[in-house]
């Protein structure tokens, strides 16, 4: 994307927990599509460094990140007491309605405490550098740094909302929606859902612009032919919303059919003994590789090895859920082969048939059946991939999603930007 001239009368604060981070490639790709298209924007990050994993384009990130973490302890505090000197009667406001609110966990809980203290400081911060709009790419902790921000400097305020950070809805999310100048949305299942917490006459500033994603121009597309014993691969976080253990009971159910199969699961996080204990018990030690976490950049080599993903995508019993894994998109415009199961807005890009496979969620025999069929028709597989791999570079088009963006944030200040979000 050509850089463009800097829109310097419309500073936009990106307010996040952390930046960049290895699993938030798409919004890393976000600030600097945006950048090259002329917004100047501002990256605010509530917690310090989190460096681990990251690729080298975001190594190489060369403009400023001004960050909070535990280094500005006293410099919030020293924020929140100059604001209740000065207004009183908005901070305790503030305080009441959004410091303790029922939040999902005592994680949430204590990220939304550190993120509506570190309001204080971000609101000094944005307005020392005359930032015309902050944005919190997430609804949950950023949102609420920015929703106090913006009631404490009047500068407007908006946010994304996605997945895990909207299901289930934290304490203060209406609060959040009902003040935003706009909340944007990256798929489509989300726009009636956060309508929800919009105030009736305005129930149209959801906003529907889809992720911003950059696709090799001359990257060699997946060319494996598909051989017993066929390779999986499933790629996410080790957590309860990917659907891990549905998908490791898949397995052992082809394996008892005889039908050849291996499979490779790239990602950390939480669940990982757990997945480790169940791969064990399902005597499935030899069939599913734990790869552990894999840079962003190094992952198309690696699609290009296997011959199908798997994404067994789960709502949790509160709610939580995925919105649509990018490494669904990431796999298609290679021409990777998915099955996928039909969780918000997964269907958007995987449709049955067209497509790829979709089948319901926790439904390991429906799962197993679903990739049995997908590697025994190699030559209807394909052509489901090549179908996937021409909607994902339509849908997720960099320069149009980020042109939408961009307008989005134009119109939302009075500016003339077009077309603004999709939905």
């Amino acid at each position: 994307m050509t850089a463009a001239p800097a829109c310097q009368s419309l500073p936009v604060a990106y307010v996040l927990l952390w930046f960049p981070l290895s699993s938030e490639t798409f919004i890393f790709r976000e600030v600097e599509n945006l950048a090259a298209l002329g917004l100047d924007v501002r990256v605010y990050t509530l917690y310090g460094d989190r460096e681990k994993g990251i690729s080298e384009a975001m190594r190489n990130y060369g403009r400023p990140v001004q960050r909070m973490g535990s280094k500005a302890f006293f410099a919030i505090w020293g924020a929140f007491f100059r604001q209740l000197r000065a207004n009183p009667r908005l901070v305790w406001r503030l305080l009441r309605s959004g410091l303790f609110r029922k939040m999902r966990n005592l994680e949430a809980q204590g990220e939304n405490l550190w993120c509506f203290m570190a309001g204080f400081l971000l609101a000094e911060k944005c307005r020392k550098d005359q930032i015309a709009l902050i944005h919190a790419p997430w609804a949950n902790g950023p949102a609420t740094a920015a929703w106090v921000a913006s009631q404490l400097s009047g500068i407007p305020f908006a946010f994304t909302g996605r997945a895990g950070d909207i299901y289930p809805q934290d304490g203060i999310l209406r609060e959040k929606a009902e003040s935003a100048l706009f909340v944007r949305v990256n798929n489509e299942a989300n726009v009636q859902w956060l309508r929800k917490f919009c105030p009736p006459d305005r129930q149209q500033k959801v906003k529907l612009v889809y992720n911003s994603l950059t696709f090799p121009e001359n990257s060699p597309l997946h060319s494996r032919k598909a051989a017993p014993p066929y390779r999986l691969l499933a790629v996410g976080r080790l957590v309860r919303t990917k659907g891990f253990p549905e998908l490791f009971t898949a397995i052992a159910r082809l394996r008892r059919e005889k039908f050849p199969v291996t499979l490779t699961v790239v990602g950390d996080g939480a669940w990982k003994s757990r997945l480790d204990n169940l791969r064990k018990r399902l005597r499935l030690e030899e069939v599913i590789e734990m790869a552990g976490f894999i840079p962003n950049d190094r992952l198309a080599a690696i699609m290009r090895e296997h011959d199908l993903l798997v994404v067994p995508s789960v709502v949790y019993k509160n709610g939580d859920r995925d919105g649509i894994p990018n490494v669904i998109m990431e796999a298609a415009s290679l021409g990777l082969p998915v099955v996928a199961t039909n969780v918000c807005g997964i269907a958007e890009v995987i449709r049955n048939g067209e497509t790829g496979h979709l089948v319901p969620q926790r439904n390991p025999a429906a799962l197993a059946c679903a990739i049995r069929d997908a590697l025994e028709h190699p030559a209807q597989t394909r052509q489901l991939a090549a179908n996937a791999g021409r909607l994902v570079r339509e849908m997720f088009d960099s320069r149009k999603n980020t042109q939408a963006l961009k307008a989005l944030y134009l119109q939302a200040l009075g500016r003339d930007g077009g077309n603004a979000g999709q939905a």
